[in-house]
């Protein structure tokens, strides 16, 4: 899927200015024909092609978001804009710590099925001049703005992608403080559904649990060789298979050591992915696995490209008898410095 490939139905921008009594609402969606909607293209291309996105589904009984949905079509679709932008809203205004926003609902067509949009798109502050005349002349100044939405190039942090034919969702939110507790306000209060982990919150707590319990159990020395050949192994499941099942990949880490592994798994099933397979779609999740990350206790830092590290024609680790290690690159044609 490219960022072209989406199109655009229709869309429609509210404001919710939680310093004013009320939401300024707007009657009439917006030109789908505007740059404004390529703009839109590329933040809503930005997450759903990324792994930051969690699925989530509606707690059906409770959601009125849901409820409203069950009757949305094209002729409704700017009064059921109006009834998102209200609750949402009323969530705002309760709660000083959500910030300002500008709220769109889009409706797009993507790989052949309906979604909706709702980007919640919060305020950033910038500066800009401003020029007045006055009999001395021309009097310029700098003036503050308050209400300037992220660029393209920013990732917005509240968002949720509906699919019209069976009404899973896909969304990104930011915890903020409600009643004196950090909570994720935009699921449990605004969509009021019931969310998984993103594949790049999965991929960070088996990477976690595996450190942890190759730190309780090695021994100093032992830990460095391990979590070397621990992230060489999820690398090498990611790049030939294209995901990570997560009891194959403990198995292959731990092998016979069944107490570790047990270990592990105590930990994956808090989070319920104990038996998940992972299935990243964006490239940039993978890199930080690409290569060995390496920092010296006198200060030394190496990089290592992964295909390098399975090569013993090209880098050796030497575990002296003292325990002190020895990193040996050989075959080295020439060196830049940079």
């Amino acid at each position: 899927m490219e960022k072209d490939d989406i199109r655009i139905n229709r869309g429609i921008i509210h404001i919710l200015d939680s310093t004013m009594a009320a939401p300024v609402l707007s009657d009439m969606p917006f030109d789908t024909g505007s740059d404004f909607c390529d703009f839109l293209k590329g933040h809503i291309y930005k997450l759903i092609s990324g792994d930051d996105l969690k699925t989530c589904h509606f707690n059906e009984g409770e959601s009125q978001v849901y409820q409203a949905l069950l009757d949305y079509s094209e002729e409704n679709f700017v009064p059921i804009s109006k009834m998102l932008a209200g609750i949402l809203f009323d969530i705002m205004n309760e709660n000083i710590d959500i910030p300002q926003a500008d709220f769109l609902v889009i409706e797009y067509r993507v790989e052949g099925r309906n979604y909706l949009a709702l980007l919640k798109m919060n305020y950033k502050i910038s500066y800009t001049h401003r020029t007045k005349t006055e009999e001395i002349g021309n009097i310029n100044a700098i003036t503050v703005q308050k209400a300037i939405l992220p660029t393209e190039g920013q990732r917005l942090i509240e968002a949720a992608f509906i699919n019209l034919e069976d009404y899973s969702i896909r969304m990104i939110e930011k915890k903020f403080e409600i009643n004196g507790e950090k909570i994720d306000y935009f699921s449990r209060m605004f969509l009021k559904c019931s969310n998984a982990l993103s594949a790049k919150a999965k991929i960070a707590i088996v990477t976690k649990a595996v450190e942890d319990v190759q730190k309780k159990y090695y021994k100093e020395d032992e830990q460095f060789e391990a979590q070397m050949e621990a992230k060489s192994i999820i690398h090498t499941e990611l790049e030939e298979k294209g995901a990570l099942n997560i009891p194959q990949v403990i198995q292959k880490i731990f092998k016979e050591k069944e107490e570790f592994k047990e270990e592990v798994q105590e930990k994956l099933d808090k989070y319920k992915i104990a038996e998940d397979e992972i299935i990243p779609q964006n490239e940039n999740t993978l890199k930080k696995f690409e290569k060995q990350h390496l920092t010296t206790d006198t200060g030394i830092e190496i990089k290592i490209p992964m295909e390098q590290y399975k090569n013993s024609d090209n880098i050796e680790f030497i575990t002296k008898e003292d325990g002190t290690i020895c990193v040996l690159l050989k075959n080295i044609g020439h060196i830049i410095s940079k």
